[in-house]
Formats: structure tokens, C-alpha cells, sequence
């Protein structure tokens, strides 16, 4: 299951990213989105959890938290198209 996380800090990367919520559970992934052109981050990234209990539980804990100084928004994504 896929969580999508915004405002993030244009510095942090995946692997910041995949440190944070491993903390709440088994992540498959987790992917900072940059720019094609400019290389910059565009402020958001996905992560994918083993189980949809986990993915819960990080949304819970992590939502309007603190993470390299900006506050983040964290929520279930959904899928293109829907």
C-alpha cells in the first residue's frame, strides 16, 4: 500500500525518507519526486508499506509532524486514475 507524502524539505532524500518510516513499520519503498529538467525535488514522495496496518499506523504518527524542519503531510495515496 502506497502513502503520499507532502511538503517535504526540498534537501531530504529517499533514503531519509525510507529512515522515517521504517520507524512504524516494514517499507518496500519510499521515492523522493524530482524534477526531469531543473533536478530539484518537488517537495513530495511515496512510500509503499508491506501491509496496510503498518501504512496506517505511519499516517497516524507522522501526519503534521516535523521532519527536516518542515511540517509534512502524510495520507494514503491513490491510485492514477481513480
Amino acid at each position: 500500500m502506497k502513502i503520499f507524502v507532502a511538503r517535504l524539505n526540498y534537501s531530504s532524500s529517499s533514503e531519509d525518507l525510507q529512515r522515517l518510516f521504517e520507524q512504524h513499520g516494514d517499507v518496500v519503498s519510499a521515492k523522493v519526486i524530482f524534477d526531469r529538467e531543473t533536478g530539484r525535488s518537488k517537495g513530495f514522495g511515496f512510500v509503499e508499506m508491506a501491509n496496510s496496518e503498518d501504512v496506517q499506523n505511519a499516517i497516524k504518527a507522522l501526519d503534521g509532524t516535523e521532519f527536516m524542519e518542515r511540517q509534512i503531510v502524510v495520507k494514503q495515496a491513490h491510485e492514477q486514475g481513480s
